[in-house]
């Protein structure tokens, strides 16, 4: 494993709804894009590649 991928993704409220695979994400490592539920507890993780994302400290989740 790499260390991009044990890493966390921070994402601010103008980042969501979050989704993957990312912007940031080489092509050739491409999945179905998912949106990812982070209003409850802050974290969620990608069913496809197992990228973790995190809210930042003091982000607020909209609701919409």
């Amino acid at each position: 494993m790499t260390e991009a991928s044990t890493a966390a993704i921070e994402l601010d409220g103008k980042d969501l709804p979050a989704y993957c695979p990312n912007p940031a994400m080489p092509a050739w490592s491409s999945h179905p894009r998912v949106f990812l539920e982070l209003s409850h507890g802050g974290e969620a993780k990608c069913p496809y590649c197992g990228t973790l994302y995190r809210l930042k400290p003091g982000a607020v989740v909209h609701h919409h």
